[in-house]
């Protein structure tokens, strides 16, 4: 299995990888959330496109503003004041948020730069953070993705699927 620093282009397509999700949340009976903000649902989109999702994805939300991963996740207006949308707490009370508002044992959430514009010295484009987890315990990691918008979001759409599958693989639910 392709782990989470596998994001080549040899790397398993997001349809292998929702597969590999699938079959895993079902045998182990859990029930699984996203929060996208660049990628704009490609996660969720990804899932869905497989029959049978509906045993196990519970809710994706799409929150690319600000305002809306406030109203609809819950992330603190302190940690977007402090560290910007794209950083480590915003993903992870993205995580929180969607688990706590969907109902899912484990969720993936993604808030990044996909580019072109938008990007700065500190954050430049294709630097996305993802995080995994529960409402309880997330863990969360910051990629840069080479390429042009639709690379990063291909890619972070790659890696946070990978991440869930992970998150699943050790869940003991």
């Amino acid at each position: 299995m392709a782990r989470l620093t596998d994001t080549t282009s040899e790397a398993p397509d997001a349809n292998a990888l929702a597969e590999q999700l699938q079959a895993l949340a079902l045998a182990r009976g859990v029930q699984i959330t996203a929060a996208e903000s660049c990628t704009g649902g490609g996660v969720s989109a990804a899932i869905t496109a497989i029959s049978g999702s509906s045993g196990y994805f519970e809710a994706g939300y799409v929150t690319y503003s600000n305002a809306a991963k406030r109203r609809l996740l819950g992330v603190s207006e302190a940690s977007l004041a402090d560290f910007g949308a794209v950083s480590e707490a915003v993903v992870r009370e993205m995580v929180r948020g969607a688990c706590r508002d969907s109902g899912a044992e484990l969720g993936g959430a993604i808030s990044g730069v996909a580019g072109p514009g938008g990007g700065s010295e500190e954050k430049p484009v294709g630097t996305v953070w993802l995080a995994w987890g529960s409402e309880a315990r997330q863990q969360a990691r910051c990629f840069h993705f080479p390429g042009d918008r639709q690379a990063v979001r291909d890619a972070a759409v790659r890696v946070a699927l990978q991440g869930l599958i992970e998150c699943v693989e050790a869940w003991q639910g």
